[in-house]
């Protein structure tokens, strides 16, 4: 019989050969496996992270289609400025704007102080949220009397734009309509000097003040009216995110109204769903007519950047984008199934929206009101 320490050795050694085997098979069937996959590196604007980080959405990359995507964060702005390529030199895949103007933008000649571009094989509108504004049940109330706001299928429109801009252009106070709120009508937005969401969010305001028609022979006759706008909203936040949750924590009394993007509820209903319960009752989505997508764009720069781009047509990570994230995939924003998302009063589908400015004018708009 062995003796009880030689005993004891034995089964140690033994365990230690069983540990190594073990990583050996690890390694191999999962290092090894995730090195057969094909890396596409993008540049990535914001907006998005969460859902490209997404568990699922990256195993259904990986299985079905064999990628593995790689990001490095890049602004807007950065990419039609400087010259795209990743920090060892190579050159990127693709590049997946957070904002429809720049990817159109990227596509033209650069200017004198630009960056060579290059040239973009395909692309697009990939992930798709409308502007909304949040506000509470309270204050929407106030405003269907005041014929404002519509309520039409279990959805809220924003059903004459220019009568609820003229309030706050007219300094009228929310006790003018019959509400115990300190202050002026205002809808808080983030900062469209610095800010893309509330660019965007001027750009529609600017589309409405000119009854849909802007271009650069009548933009200087709006643009007034629209700093006086500007002027009249005080303190912005820099972030769409801290907007929204200090609308949520301040409530009605702070933050009557706010300007955001439809999927921001159904991320936060998904990632905090006991906080959902105890707002869902009293919050209220409107929908303006008309609307503005915010679109995050494709635009491949190799044939990997193609594959990626095309796995976008997946109906699984359509599903995920939307039920988990609130994106509408595809170039019309798709049409989804929404009772599946369990929140009252959004749309299936988006029918009324202006089309996204032009660079120029974003510029235009922007140099104007920072002056």
């Amino acid at each position: 019989m062995l003796k009880e320490g030689k005993k004891e050795k034995i089964i140690g050694v033994s365990i230690l050969i069983f540990v190594i085997v073990f990583i050996v098979i690890i390694k191999t069937f999962v290092v090894d496996k995730n090195k057969n996959l094909t890396h596409i590196y993008g540049a990535v604007g914001g907006g998005k992270e969460d859902f490209l980080a997404d568990e699922d959405f990256n195993k259904i990359l990986a299985k079905k289609y064999g990628v593995k995507f790689v990001s490095d964060t890049w602004s807007n702005g950065k990419t039609v400025k400087e010259d795209v390529r990743r920090e060892n030199g190579d050159m990127y895949d693709l590049i997946f704007f957070s904002d429809q103007r720049f990817y159109d933008y990227y596509k033209t000649s650069p200017k004198f102080d630009e960056a060579q571009r290059y040239t973009v094989l395909d692309g697009g509108l990939t992930l798709n949220t409308p502007i909304v504004i949040y506000s509470w049940d309270i204050v929407v109330d106030a405003l269907i009397k005041e014929n404002i706001v519509t309520l039409k299928d279990g959805v809220y429109y924003i059903t004459d734009m220019n009568k609820m801009i003229d309030y706050i252009l007219q300094g009228k106070k929310w006790s003018d309509i019959g509400l115990d709120i300190y202050g002026y009508i205002n809808i808080n937005s983030t900062d469209p000097v610095t800010s893309s969401p509330g660019a965007t969010y001027y750009g529609l305001l600017l589309s409405i003040m000119s009854g849909g028609d802007i271009n650069e022979n009548n933009i200087n006759n709006v643009l007034p009216k629209l700093k006086q706008f500007y002027q009249k909203s005080g303190y912005m936040n820099n972030t769409p995110a801290d907007l929204f949750e200090l609308y949520l924590k301040t409530g009605v009394g702070s933050k009557p109204m706010i300007v955001d993007y439809e999927k921001s509820i159904i991320e936060f209903k998904n990632s905090n769903p006991k906080g959902y319960e105890e707002i869902k009752d009293s919050i209220r989505m409107l929908y303006p007519t008309p609307t503005i997508w915010n679109s995050h764009c494709i635009a491949t720069l190799s044939e990997k950047g193609n594959k990626y781009l095309k796995a976008f047509e997946d109906k699984d990570i359509q599903q995920i984008a939307w039920e988990k994230y609130g994106f509408r995939v595809g170039i019309s924003g798709g049409v989804y199934d929404v009772s599946k998302i369990g929140i009252n009063g959004i749309p299936q589908s988006i029918t009324s929206t202006t089309a996204g400015l032009k660079m120029d004018i974003y510029n235009n708009l922007i140099d104007y009101l920072s002056n």
